[in-house]
């Protein structure tokens, strides 16, 4: 395990296969907001971020450090005030149709049943919606939600909800998968089974993902790489390889050792930072 500033093992290295991947590069990015009163506000200094196709990146920081904008960039929502960002070798100036977006709220349309929410973007781009409805009753039953297809949203928990969500993203196999902190909001019971969901479809699909979280464990646990942010303005301060075999289990990594020494790690960092207190 190593923790280079600069810049999977699940049978290989994840950097060796792409799948479905695709590669996400940010150069040196600025971020700039006016604020009402004429003020300027800088989200983002300098950012810079090579993320390979099938990487699994985690992003973690303080509050209001950039981690959303960060985000919100990559996805093509927001622009950067300077520098470039590319996805899939092409330089951004807007939403790239191989990304999909998973946000801490749902935002289920609450008129349509489960598998009709499941199949919306594919609706929105005009797709023959019965050709994928298989592949939709399949991803609700990888994420425990088998015969739930014909409710609807209110009928549902918020974490089943979010495992909607989840599968809504996914359901074209989008080669970028962006989520932005997506197990906030959940007790610390699903929480558990989502990050394992969550897992299992990675492997599954073997696309790229950038996840934003406050959670140190919910990083590690997840991520190939560990990505830590500086209070705003918001820079790469740490970068750490999670060098662990796959796939992990969430009720036994707390006793692996590299595991254990990783989270101290970007604690540690965060220490430093004065974000945390140590002891």
């Amino acid at each position: 395990m190593n923790a280079p500033v600069s810049s999977f093992e699940a049978v290989e290295r994840v950097g060796q296969r792409s799948g479905n991947g695709i590669a996400v590069k940010i150069d040196h990015v600025q971020k700039i907001f006016e604020t009402r009163d004429g003020h300027e506000v800088i989200a983002l200094e300098g950012a810079d971020l090579a993320v390979s196709a099938g990487e699994f990146v985690a992003v973690v920081g303080p509050s209001g450090c950039g981690k959303s904008t960060l985000l919100s960039m990559i996805a093509g929502i927001e622009n950067p005030t300077s520098g470039r960002i590319l996805v899939d070798n092409h330089l951004l100036s807007g939403p790239n149709p191989r990304t999909s977006v998973v946000f801490q709220n749902d935002y289920l349309l609450p008129w349509r049943n489960i598998i009709n929410n499941v199949l919306l973007p594919l609706e929105i781009k005009r797709l023959d919606t019965r050709l994928y409805r298989e592949r939709a009753e399949a991803l609700l039953t990888q994420v425990g939600l088998a015969g739930f297809g014909g409710r609807f949203p209110s009928e549902l928990s918020g974490g089943m909800r979010q495992r909607v969500a989840i599968c809504r993203a996914v359901i074209q196999e989008p080669g970028l998968l962006l989520m932005d902190e997506p197990f906030g909001a959940l007790d610390a019971l699903t929480r558990e089974q989502m990050i394992m969901d969550l897992q299992n479809l990675w492997l599954r699909l073997k696309n790229t993902v950038v996840f934003i979280t406050h959670g140190i464990d919910e990083a590690v646990f997840l991520a190939d790489r560990v990505i830590v942010m500086s209070p705003r303005p918001g820079r790469i301060d740490m970068q750490l390889d999670i060098d662990l075999p796959r796939p992990r289990k969430w009720n036994e990594i707390h006793s692996n050792p590299g595991f254990t020494e990783a989270v101290a790690k970007v604690r540690g960092r965060f220490e430093e930072q004065g974000v945390l207190k140590a002891g």
